[in-house]
């Protein structure tokens, strides 16, 4: 079921892959921005320890003073962690080197799998007025990619264009179905985006067809092409909408966008706010 123009709180979503490098926290970022853009109001929550979002945001090691180790292991609230961007309308609650260790740390915590749930459903959060939160996880299915999916309405699939692409998501998939089981029965999948695709490459072209063969209306139109400016932006600490808003990155990361907000439209409270 796609969400109405009615249902209260932000939508949530998992990007998730437990395979590295498949442009996943390129997607967190860039499709966070590219919604920001687009009028909505959006959180970036940093659930990989390697801290590449946060990073990729502007936001150094030493710049991070809670982060979402304090979120779920001394269960800091949301609000005292989330802090702005230099993008109006995009917060970020950051990662840090700490959260490698959550698992050990959490695992005689009865409620372990349900702290990021329970944050992100605190009544303060109302007050961040958010329409989205998107969770970047990290490349594997731990602790926390299972507090993501828990956590989350749905899980949004980054896919590379590359041999075995489709079998590398079969593990992923088992996952989401013992946490449907077990703890999230209304958790699915809300889209499959193809990324770092060279539409002149007969392999991208062949995993795409197989995707879409396999998967269907799962896989996003948009696809993600293989761009520079992708590449150089976190190096910049911007998205690549505000490092080179015109590059075909850029674009891809708006059609999306696009695509997203038509499956979960929001109201849009600037033009309420004028009525």
């Amino acid at each position: 079921m796609r969400r109405s123009v009615n249902d209260a709180g932000p939508r949530i979503f998992s990007i998730a892959n437990q395979k590295g490098g498949v442009g996943k926290t390129t997607t967190a970022i860039n499709l966070a921005a590219a919604l920001v853009e687009l009028g909505a109001r959006v959180l970036l929550v940093d659930l990989d320890p390697q801290g590449n979002a946060s990073t990729g945001l502007g936001f150094a090691p030493t710049d991070r003073i809670k982060t979402t180790y304090d979120l779920l292991v001394d269960e800091q609230p949301l609000v005292d962690t989330v802090v702005p961007t230099e993008f109006p309308g995009l917060l970020l609650c950051p990662s840090s080197a700490d959260l490698s260790s959550a698992d050990i740390q959490l695992i005689s915590n009865e409620k372990r799998s349900f702290l990021l749930h329970d944050a992100l459903r605190e009544p303060q959060v109302a007050t961040l007025s958010l329409d989205f939160i998107l969770i970047d996880c990290p490349p594997s299915l731990s602790v926390l990619t299972v507090n993501a999916m828990v956590a989350s309405h749905a899980v949004l699939v980054p896919l590379q264009a590359e041999f075995f692409a489709l079998e590398g998501l079969s593990q992923l998939m088992l996952t989401i179905r013992d946490v449907r089981r077990s703890a999230n029965p209304d958790l699915r999948i809300e889209g499959v985006v193809l990324t770092m695709v060279d539409s002149r490459n007969r392999l991208s072209q062949q995993v795409e067809q197989d995707a879409r063969g396999t998967l269907g209306d799962l896989v996003f139109k948009t696809m993600i092409p293989r761009n520079v400016r992708l590449s150089e932006a976190p190096s910049y600490a911007q998205p690549v909408l505000s490092y080179d808003g015109a590059s075909k990155g850029a674009e891809a990361y708006r059609a999306l966008a696009a695509e997203v907000l038509q499956r979960n439209p929001i109201r849009h409270r600037f033009k309420e706010e004028a009525v």
